[in-house]
């Protein structure tokens, strides 16, 4: 107990020496001690790949995980699962939700009605779409993500560690400096100081006995600072050769960066492939009727027209309707009737016969 008292006693003793050297310096009323010039531009170049990692940590998965309000709980959860050690598991994806909503919806709306089919084919290419950017989010995670938080929680807490003994040491340096060089001045100003040996004996005998006191001071700060220097310079190659190894981390990071490029490529690729196909299948079955008129509408210059492209599951191409205009209508439409069934038609699907 005792003991752990006076190592409690004087690591307070050593923090507050500390805190008053560092005051004085900010202060300017301390010299410090620079560090070399170039473990200065490693310490520079390591803040700012720090800081660096962090933003384009921090935007990439605001990237990956836009949802303001699914954001929080998906950091908290895989922090959690990080933690235990365990694989997170696969969650629905936006995209994969819309295409189950479509699919219920289809299925109260009627599957074989024209919505429900497009709805149906629409769900489809949407749990594709979700499917693309599940795996391009556990690529991202893995290759790009892991990497760049390991550097941070990692390699970074160890550089952290050392720079901040490092800073200590260099403050145990500059304060043995100025123990040494206050000692120097007390010698130099004891030496100056005339003495009474012919008038005063007992005098010379006290000053005799200063001098060696201040003389064994001086020794022994020489000797603390010879320690310190060497405690300093042995903590400035350890962390020059951490800060080195920051190009290293630069190389892995490079690596990483162009994995998650090709991973984003690729599922834009996915998208616009699933998209390409969705616009074919929904032109395969477009329905040229897109609103049936509730009332008799007033005919103008009716005409025969060939329709161009099937519409629905029972007209066909080559089928021949009435086509006309209303007033105020819009140019690239014709009001398309056969039989009873009457609507709207895009006259880029008709072929108007005289």
């Amino acid at each position: 107990m005792d003991f752990n008292v006076k190592k409690l006693a004087s690591d307070a003793g050593v923090f507050f020496t500390r805190a008053v050297q560092f005051t004085e310096e900010k202060l300017g009323q301390a010299e410090k001690t620079e560090l070399d010039p170039h473990l200065e531009n490693l310490i520079t170049r390591a803040d700012s790949t720090k800081n660096w990692t962090e933003k384009i940590l921090k935007q990439t998965e605001v990237l990956l995980q836009p949802n303001p309000i699914d954001h929080t709980g998906a950091r908290i959860e895989e922090f959690i699962y990080d933690k235990l050690d365990k694989k997170l598991p696969s969650r629905t994806t936006n995209a994969e939700l819309l295409g189950q909503y479509m699919l219920d919806a289809a299925i109260e709306f009627g599957s074989d009605t024209p919505y429900g089919k497009t709805l149906i084919t629409v769900a489809e290419y949407q749990k594709r779409l979700g499917g693309a950017e599940r795996e391009f989010l556990h690529t991202s995670a893995v290759t790009f993500l892991s990497p760049l938080r390991n550097f941070l929680e990692g390699d970074w807490r160890t550089i952290s560690k050392e720079r901040r003994l490092l800073e200590n040491r260099r403050l145990d340096l500059d304060i043995c400096k100025a123990r040494l060089k206050k000692a120097k001045l007390a010698e130099a100003k004891a030496a100056a100081t005339p003495d009474f040996q012919e008038t005063r004996p007992r005098n010379y005998v006290l000053s005799a006995s200063a001098s060696a006191l201040l003389s064994e001071e001086v020794d022994k700060a020489e000797h603390e600072l010879r320690v310190a220097q060497t405690e300093f310079d042995r903590q400035a190659e350890v962390t020059r050769l951490l800060l080195e190894g920051i190009s290293s981390t630069h190389l892995n990071h490079l690596r990483c960066l162009q994995d998650f490029a090709e991973a984003q490529a690729t599922y834009y690729a996915q998208c616009h492939h699933y998209m390409q196909d969705l616009q074919r299948e929904l032109n395969r079955s477009k329905p040229v009727t897109l609103a049936m008129e509730q009332s008799q509408l007033p005919v103008t210059g009716a005409r025969k027209a060939r329709v161009l492209y099937d519409y629905d599951a029972h007209d066909k191409p080559q089928h021949l309707i009435t086509v006309y205009t209303v007033p105020g209508m819009d140019p690239d439409w014709l009001i398309g009737e056969r039989g009873n069934e009457k609507g709207k038609v895009p006259v880029t699907y008709l072929e108007l016969l005289s």
